[in-house]
């Protein structure tokens, strides 16, 4: 059976599939279905790209009147409403009409559709007191509750309103105020040494334990973290929660070491020439059976030990948190000798040739890197607790 090629056949779907691309991006679709801020950004984005394209214009023509009667409607039945935050979806709606107006006015080919598109002006800056005074009365409303839960939530009503109206009444004050009864204020103690040698490294882990808590719960959030002397500069002497934390059972294992011998083959290709002739060679592929020996030396250390984390609420005097986190360190160094042919060894024997006999680190050195995978776990697990009161 032969099938035909049906040119026109072709073209009609061909024309389809532009129609509807062409439907899409002029925007006609999504007004079909009423999302007018859609509908009128695709149809001025194609304008800008044909100024001639006359499913666009016919879409800003028709969508921009239908979109600013809707939005109209929207107000009116919004400020008729007793909704505490109708100002806010009053100020939404006009900043969604300035947002579409905007896109019609730079760009030309649209701007001739609409010559005088709708922009709230005056009217918005009355609306914008409006919406701040809706924040600052919930606000004030969650902030007589005087709990931290309804504080933080006034703060952040606060907040808005100060965005929306910068200085509006004494918003200030009322966010300091919400922020001082929302906020958590924790006090970390330093860790004790497991001796006077690893001193140092215990002050700085506590450090570094600290900035990251700092990092995930800055000042302006609900969560406070302090050391004693911050805690007393501030005469923070009646804080939420102490944290305690202390190195348990730190212990560094005897020097090990193995000795391991075993001998290497491994079949390899090479080219070789090979003569035909007096005065001729060819190259061929030849396969070699290689051989050695490697005797490889290891030298092990081990560390390890645990960090006991106890936060207490400090008013009740009551344990919220009990838990140790495991750390562990191996130290390893691997070094050897080798006798035979060097193509049968691999890039790891290679590397461990080219080692040689060290001594293994200090005390001091085996404890900072067993501090290393245990402050990863530390913070992870402070935060997973205090992340719910911020």
């Amino acid at each position: 059976m032969t099938l035909k090629f049906n040119p026109m056949k072709r073209i009609y779907w061909l024309l389809v599939v532009v129609l509807i691309l062409g439907a899409c991006s002029s925007g006609q679709k999504a007004l079909d279905n009423g999302n007018f801020r859609e509908a009128i950004a695709k149809a001025v984005n194609r304008l800008s790209q044909n100024p001639d394209s006359r499913k666009a214009q016919q879409v800003v023509a028709e969508g921009y009147p239908m979109a600013m009667e809707y939005y109209q409607e929207e107000i009116d039945q919004t400020l008729s409403g007793n909704d505490p935050f109708k100002w806010n979806q009053t100020l939404a709606v006009m900043q969604e009409v300035n947002s579409i107006s905007e896109t019609i006015r730079r760009i030309p080919a649209a701007r001739k559709i609409i010559t005088s598109p709708k922009v709230y002006t005056s009217e918005l800056q009355n609306v914008i007191q409006n919406a701040a005074e809706e924040h600052y009365v919930a606000g004030q409303a969650f902030l007589d509750r005087n709990n931290r839960d309804d504080a933080k939530q006034a703060c952040r009503h606060f907040q808005e309103c100060d965005r929306l109206v910068p200085g509006y009444k004494d918003v200030v004050a009322m966010i300091n105020e919400s922020k001082d009864l929302a906020t958590l204020r924790v006090i970390v103690e330093p860790l004790p040494a497991p001796s006077m040698r690893y001193e140092l490294t215990a002050d700085f882990f506590y450090s570094q334990v600290m900035e990251r808590m700092n990092q995930l719960y800055p000042v302006q959030s609900f969560v406070n973290f302090y050391t004693p002397e911050e805690a007393e500069k501030l005469e923070l002497k009646y804080p939420d929660m102490v944290v305690k934390l202390a190195f348990m059972d730190f212990y560094i294992e005897r020097p090990k070491h193995y000795e391991e011998e075993k001998m290497l083959q491994r079949e390899i290709e090479e080219e070789v020439q090979v003569k035909v002739s007096r005065d001729s060679v060819r190259t061929e592929k030849r396969t070699f059976t290689v051989k050695g020996k490697i005797k490889v030396s290891t030298d092990e250390v081990a560390s390890g030990g645990l960090i006991k984390l106890n936060i207490q609420d400090f008013q009740a005097e009551r344990v919220l948190l009990d838990d140790n986190i495991p750390g562990e360190f191996l130290w390893r160094n691997q070094y050897g000798l080798f006798l035979g042919d060097e193509r049968v060894l691999s890039k790891e024997e290679v590397q461990i040739l080219n080692n040689s006999a060290v001594p293994p680190p200090g005390s001091q050195d085996l404890f900072m890197e067993f501090t290393k995978p245990i402050y990863a776990r530390l913070t992870d697990r402070m935060n997973g607790f205090f992340r719910r009161y911020n």
